[in-house]
């Protein structure tokens, strides 16, 4: 049998560590006491290395966190703010708002109305126990005011305040069986309470819908009977102390008004597929009005168009989609949208039949998470036994990128759209061309945008919905996921600019929960932080120049999520603050109270802080540049084309009928080839 026999015997291989200590290097501690890390064999080594790296770190953070302290200290500190008053409520006060000279706050238990003026309680309605978590409300004069409260379970209640009594109208949404009962996720109430719109949902879709609410039958009913409404309201107040009722009771039991009336149901937008005409005619006489642009349903591109242009698409980048590990996978639902109520304007061409006001809204827009289109519809519309569950807008705006947030000044007129490619453009409606297009040019997400009002438009004289602003520049503030914000600044005449007014904050702290503009003084804009902090700032010198701070006692409540409401009527913000969580019985007997804080903006020197500029000075048109007096010119010569619509309109229809004659003499000239 064979065997393999090694010729040379077994050697123990040098040692291979050129740190190890000699024997005459015994006493090298005494001459380098340093080298003694260095002589450790491994692992150790990169044991020590490592914790050593995780202190060297750790001095890094603690050394710029100091430094940033100390940078803090020596700036000038913004004047501390203290509420003027405050009051307490029963329950945890989930969200606040302000209709005229009351403010509603929805509670763990119902619904509560104080006054502003001495911060008293006039009402409660706690009928059924529900917890409201969200809460719309508008004047509708005569001392009347409607109410949209969302609770706890998605329903959404329709109130009516009127002297100083809540009365419940209807559930917009109950179904009597509850597996088929839809969450709300978003409610608005038009300005002036003419509108309003829930936003629903359940486990496999989402729609918008819109009602028209009968506010001048209310005022009627409430003239004719004011007694009866509010004998009920209280009636049921009383009972709510001995017996708990159902919701469908309740409802059935308080419905003395109008009901409002469901004027439509928009969908999300369907997923693009192959097409089924067999002609450019078929498809042109489906188009059954003068939209130039649509959703892109009607098109010729058939399904195996689409996977062929899918294939070479893949084989040609096939090494880039394997290299990003690209999976397939199903399409997302669309679960959300934003919608806006828009008054009458040149995007939103109604017919001469329709009767339009100047201060009613007249169309809304929205936008579907994920979609490219802004889709704009028409609220003046017969009402109809049977609303149409899919309609089509009136009107689209495709744009380059998915939109991101979209926001509309508190005059009415500019419109602006954030898309996900930081692409920011802001429309003036009123004229019906872009005012100003934009962009960020550092990689960031947008968050949400918000108009910003000028100086000039700061004035006592509030202008009316609709009309022509004063101002000379539109100011937008755009809020990054990253806590970071830029202004943009678009003049009516001139180049739009776009500046960084604060970077991504060092301090998680710092990091911005909430912005709301005040409209009250120009150029201002409220900041919540994650530490809690309450900040006026200035935009116009993007300096912090007044906080807004609870007593030592209390705390802002949930700064990640704070419940505030900024009244531009009274001057005043509402903020709901929080003990101080205390072991004693004190403590735990506030828990089941909430503070209301009011900031009374009259108190406090803000107008020092935001002086009103001077008005810029109109420009003769022979000192402008010709480019400005070209735009000028064409601005002028739109505002006179009244007959642009209906004229489409006509040329439309004639390209219609002659598609038909042109598709029926061919379907005659085939019967006649035929044997």
């Amino acid at each position: 049998m064979a065997a393999y026999i090694r010729k040379h015997p077994l050697e123990i291989p040098p040692p291979s560590e050129k740190d190890w200590l000699k024997e005459d290097e015994e006493d090298f501690f005494l001459q380098d006491p340093d080298r003694k890390r260095d002589a450790l064999p491994q692992p150790f080594r990169m044991i020590n290395k490592l914790v050593m790296l995780v202190f060297e770190n750790a001095m890094e953070i603690i050394e710029r966190r100091d430094m940033l302290r100390e940078v803090q200290k020596l700036k000038v500190q913004p004047t501390k703010c203290f509420p003027t008053a405050e009051f307490q409520v029963t329950g945890n006060a989930n969200c606040l708002a302000v209709s005229g000279k009351y403010v509603f706050v929805g509670l763990s238990v119902g619904l509560a109305a104080f006054k502003v003026s001495d911060c008293k309680e006039v009402c409660a309605w706690d009928t059924v126990k529900t917890e409201i978590c969200a809460i719309h409300a508008s004047d509708l004069e005569n001392e009347c005011h409607v109410l949209l409260a969302v609770d706890e379970m998605g329903l959404v209640w329709l109130f009516c305040f009127h002297k100083e009594s809540f009365l419940l109208i209807k559930i917009l949404n109950e179904m009597e069986d509850i597996s088929k009962r839809s969450a709300c996720v978003e409610v608005m109430l038009s300005p002036g309470g003419d509108y309003a719109g829930i936003l629903l949902q359940d486990s496999t879709k989402a729609w918008l819908e819109i009602y028209r609410l009968p506010k001048d039958s209310w005022l009627k009913e409430m003239e004719k009977n004011p007694g009866a409404a509010a004998g009920l309201a209280c009636r049921k107040r009383r009972s709510s102390w001995t017996s708990v009722e159902s919701p469908v009771s309740a409802n059935k039991a308080d419905a003395k008004l109008s009901l409002p009336v469901l004027l439509l149901k928009v969908k999300p937008p369907k997923p693009i597929t192959g097409s089924s005409f067999k002609s450019p005619l078929d498809a042109l006489k489906k188009v059954d009005d003068g939209s130039m642009l649509g959703l892109g349903y009607n098109h010729l591109i058939k399904d195996s168009q689409w996977e062929k242009q899918e294939a070479i698409f893949r084989s040609t980048y096939r090494e880039y989609l394997e290299a990003e590990g690209e999976k397939e996978s199903k399409e997302e639902i669309t679960r959300h949208a934003t919608f806006h109520f828009l008054l009458p304007s040149r995007i939103l061409q109604v017919g001469p039949e329709m009767k339009v006001q100047p201060d009613v809204p007249a169309g809304i827009s929205v936008h579907w998470d994920g979609s490219h289109n802004l889709c704009l519809y028409l609220l003046n519309r017969p009402l109809r036994e049977k609303v149409d569950s899919d309609p089509k807008p009136d009107v689209v705006w495709p744009c380059a990128a998915p939109i991101a947030c979209s926001a509309v000044s508190s005059c009415a007129r500019y419109l602006a759209l954030a898309c996900e490619d930081a692409t920011i453009t802001i429309w003036d409606k009123q004229l019906g061309y872009p005012l100003s297009v934009t962009a960020i040019l550092e990689e960031r997400l947008i968050r949400s945008i918000h108009f910003l009002r000028s100086s000039a438009a700061a004035s006592n004289e509030t202008p009316c919905p609709g009309a022509d602003p004063a101002c000379p520049i539109v100011q937008l503030l755009v809020l990054c996921t990253d806590s970071s914000f830029y202004l943009v600044k678009a003049p009516r005449a001139g180049k739009s600019s776009i500046a960084l007014l604060a970077d991504r904050p060092e301090d998680p702290n710092l990091a911005v929960s909430a912005v709301v503009p005040v409209l009250a003084f120009p150029s201002a804009a409220l900041f919540f932080s994650w530490g809690g902090t309450v900040s006026l700032l200035n935009t116009a010198t993007s300096q912090i120049v007044y906080c807004f701070s609870t007593p030592p006692s209390h705390a802002v409540a949930s700064p990640w999520q704070p419940v505030f409401i900024v009244d531009s009527v009274n001057w005043c913000l509402l903020l709901r603050g929080d003990h101080h969580q205390q072991a004693d019985a004190l403590a735990q007997s506030r828990a089941s109270h909430s503070t209301i804080f009011l900031f009374d903006f009259n108190s406090y020197p803000l107008k020092e802080a935001f002086p009103k500029e001077p008005d810029l000075p109109l420009k003769s048109l022979q000192n402008l540049p010709w480019i400005e007096r070209c735009n000028i010119f064409l601005r002028d010569r739109q505002k006179s084309l009244l007959g642009l619509r209906e004229q489409s309109l006509e040329y439309w229809s004639q390209l219609q009928a002659q598609a038909a004659a042109m598709d029926k003499e061919r379907q005659k000239v085939k019967g006649q080839k035929k044997p």
